[in-house]
């Protein structure tokens, strides 16, 4: 006997779309492996009463059992499990089971979507995905090909390749959206559509360049560049002119390098626009402390090496009045130290670190241009890192790793 095609011709078959409110309904899953895991959350973010009925489970599955999202019967399906059941979703690998439920489905005019087999289905599962409050949702008989459009569907939405800006609009206002360590590629899903909805975008130097080459052309740019040394805007003319364009109807963007609350100054501006009456729309960013050193090759954290790791600032050193670091007990932790805006000031602080108590011979990597196409890491110990920094000549942007973890790759 030849096995069942899982994905036999639905040719002929013209599917009515429809979206399904369960929220607080009964709906029964038969199978807790692989397609249940993949298909359970859309169900549970629905605010669906899910459930379960499989002997066994994914890991993945049994956490939403064991965190109350779902129920979970431990066991076979039984004659009588779609009692008050909206709608069921079969996915066992056992075909005289999957047959047996979607046959008491359709006794009791309950919709029923099959894994194995969707001509057998009275329901079929489309391909969503979700774009801000839009939910985009594909059905052509063919899983792969349904997946594909929807993934070119909501990438245009995301990306702004597809102008939805007529149908969906931001109202005044301002968004302080992190645009990850530099790699345009790295900023946050939400961050590039919010991006591509702009009227205005302030942008520092350290956020994704390549980014607003992608605006569309009304989009006005404003540089809140702030050069290390050179020249800046300064904070208080950031802060004006995020509150001035949002007043005058305008949806702003300030894009930033990093996370904007990460010694990016967000907080500050954050403040600003709630003390004007602006509402704010906070995106996190992936911050340079984690992402740089990850790029290439070094995890702040590593089992049985470091249980702790501790983010700096340098821009101010060691003994200056400003500095809020207690160096003293940076030295004393045995975790990662990460300096950010510390070129200029390494030797100064590398030099604190081993007065008070830290090795000489401690491990350092500098990474300057992190995730860019200019990255480049430079290898050294506390004791010889400010000679090799001038010798290489690094210049900012570079985050500065101090522990061992730095030769995880070597161990």
């Amino acid at each position: 006997m030849s096995a069942p095609n899982p994905h036999p011709s639905t040719e002929g078959l013209t599917p009515y779309p429809v979206g399904l409110l369960l929220a607080g309904r009964r709906v029964v899953v038969v199978g807790g492996g692989q397609v249940a895991q993949r298909r359970l959350p859309a169900l549970i973010a629905a605010g669906a009463d899910v459930h379960l009925i499989s002997p066994s489970t994914t890991p993945a599955v049994q956490a939403m059992a064991d965190a109350g999202e779902i129920h979970w019967h431990r066991r076979g399906y039984a004659a009588g499990d779609l009692a008050d059941t909206w709608y069921t979703l079969v996915a066992t690998d056992d075909p005289a089971v999957n047959t047996q439920v979607s046959a008491e489905a359709e006794s009791l005019r309950v919709f029923c979507s099959r894994s194995d087999d969707a001509s057998a289905a009275t329901a079929w599962t489309p391909a969503t995905g979700r774009d801000g409050g839009v939910t985009v949702a594909v059905l052509t008989g063919d899983p792969r090909h349904s997946a594909a459009l929807r993934d070119a569907v909501v990438d245009g939405l995301r990306d702004g390749g597809i102008a939805a800006r007529q149908y969906r609009s931001h109202g005044a206002g301002v968004a302080l959206v992190g645009g990850g360590p530099g790699d345009p590629d790295l900023i946050t899903v939400r961050g590039r559509r919010l991006l591509a909805d702009a009227d205005v975008v302030v942008a520092d130097r350290l956020a994704p360049r390549e980014l607003l080459a992608e605006l569309a052309p009304h989009v006005e740019v404003i540089d809140a560049s702030k050069i290390p040394y050179g020249r800046f805007m300064a904070q208080e003319a950031i802060n004006r002119t995020l509150i001035d364009h949002a007043k005058a109807g305008k949806f702003v963007v300030r894009l930033k390098g990093g996370d904007p609350y990460v010694f990016g100054r967000g907080g500050e501006e954050l403040l600003a626009c709630a003390e004007a009456g602006i509402p704010v729309t906070v995106v996190p960013g992936i911050s340079s402390s984690i992402s740089v050193p990850a790029a290439v090759g070094i995890p702040v954290t590593h089992r049985g090496m470091t249980h702790e790791f501790t983010v700096i600032s340098g821009h101010v050193g060691p003994g200056d009045d400003r500095s809020l670091t207690n160096w003293d007990a940076a030295a004393r932790m045995s975790g990662t130290l990460v300096l950010l805006m510390a070129v200029d000031k390494i030797g100064a602080i590398a030099a604190k670190l081993i007065e008070c108590g830290r090795s000489a011979d401690t491990p350092v990597a500098v990474v300057q241009e992190g995730t860019t196409a200019a990255q480049r890491r430079i290898d050294a110990t506390l004791a010889t890192v400010a000679a090799t920094v001038t010798a290489e000549q690094v210049k900012p942007p570079a985050v500065i790793v101090i522990g061992d973890v730095v030769n995880v790759l070597n161990h």
